[in-house]
């Protein structure tokens, strides 16, 4: 791996057996992370986007296979740059070794990830006592250190409390102190702020910006909200019936994007500009891959759809070094096809308030 390259994905592909056989979920995902950088993955609800992360987490559901990739984790033990297959490692490697020390994620409901019968302060110190059998008043003191930069003040009457004596916002900032305990290379954001009202949400990705800027993690976000993706991404890759069908830097993708799915998914972002009473909204559903049988997913679905869509999926054409696109429609033999008028105008508008702010 180069050298500033923290994570690299290659060729994941990932089935579920069901009653109806077996199911490709993830489907010859290539994703890479740099050091200190942000990479959001993006897609509507079933897209594939938490399955990918969690496989990289070591979480499995019992009916899940690894059908086939790689995913290489580069870090730093004892002075030492060590190199693994995360895939290769077993259950125990990955709790003992990885989860939680060098890669840590956040979860969308704090209360599903905090424990109700634990004070927040056991629960912050916790992985420190795990992985690196830290002394206690140590670890205490490390406790109160994350609690000031995740902006909770009172640290000592903070650490005595439970999870149910906090509000929501309060309780997120808890799992992030949580998650950054054991100081990871990597922090993995599922879904952080659907449950929090906006103010709260603004304060969270803000939090964890600064934190990044700190600390110099990677970040990955999971989410579906593109308004998210434009305040704190680097990079962006999107996804679709468990493919990435575009990927780039967040300029490429918010000023340049190139597939009829990533067009849908920007013309749905709530705009001030736009005058209609009804915002848009990508027709149809995703699909059941279980009945999946050729062609693009997104076929039935794309306004844009060519018809060698019906037949082969896109490969992956490579536009810039940093801007991939799986859509027939960048093929070089491929007929014109303009982005809507609606979302060309809105673009105009990004790019202006864009440097205006410059």
């Amino acid at each position: 791996m180069d050298a500033n390259k923290i994570l690299e994905m290659r060729n994941l592909t990932v089935s579920f057996s069901t009653a109806r056989g077996k199911i490709q979920t993830i489907r010859q995902v290539d994703m890479d992370l740099y050091r200190g950088e942000t990479l959001a993955i993006v897609g509507e609800s079933g897209s594939g986007k938490s399955v990918t992360v969690k496989t990289i987490m070591g979480i499995q559901a019992k009916n899940q296979t690894i059908d086939s990739g790689q995913i290489r984790f580069k870090y730093q033990e004892q002075g030492q740059e060590i190199e693994v297959d995360l895939l290769q490692l077993s259950k125990q490697t990955m709790r003992s070794k990885i989860n939680g020390k060098r890669i840590a994620m956040i979860f969308q409901d704090p209360m599903t990830s905090l424990n109700p019968t634990m004070t927040i302060g056991d629960q912050i110190m916790e992985g420190m006592f795990i992985h690196y059998q830290t002394p206690k008043e140590e670890a205490r003191a490390k406790a109160l250190k994350l609690l000031d930069l995740v902006g909770i003040h009172d640290g000592d009457k903070r650490m005595k409390q439970y999870p149910h004596q906090l509000s929501g916002g309060m309780r997120q900032r808890i799992v992030i102190a949580i998650a950054l305990a054991c100081d990871p290379e990597i922090l993995i954001c599922d879904e952080p702020t659907t449950a929090l009202d906006v103010t709260v949400q603004a304060k969270i990705l803000e939090l964890i910006k600064q934190i990044q800027l700190k600390t110099g993690i990677a970040v990955i976000y999971i989410t579906h909200d593109l308004g998210v993706v434009a305040k704190v991404a680097d990079y962006v890759s999107v996804m679709y019936a468990g493919r990435i069908v575009e990927k780039g830097s967040v300029e490429d993708i918010f000023y340049q994007p190139r597939h009829p799915y990533t067009w849908g998914l920007l013309s749905a972002m709530p705009d001030l500009e736009t005058k209609t009473e009804k915002l848009y909204t990508i027709p149809g559903n995703p699909p059941n891959l279980a009945h999946h049988k050729q062609g693009d997913p997104f076929f039935i679905r794309n306004d844009f759809a060519l018809k060698i869509d019906q037949r082969i999926e896109a490969p992956m054409f490579k536009l810039s070094s940093s801007h991939y696109v799986a859509s027939w429609l960048v093929h070089p033999d491929a007929p014109a096809v303009k982005m809507p008028v609606s979302l060309s105008k809105r673009i105009e508008r990004m790019v202006k308030v864009g440097e205006g702010r410059d």
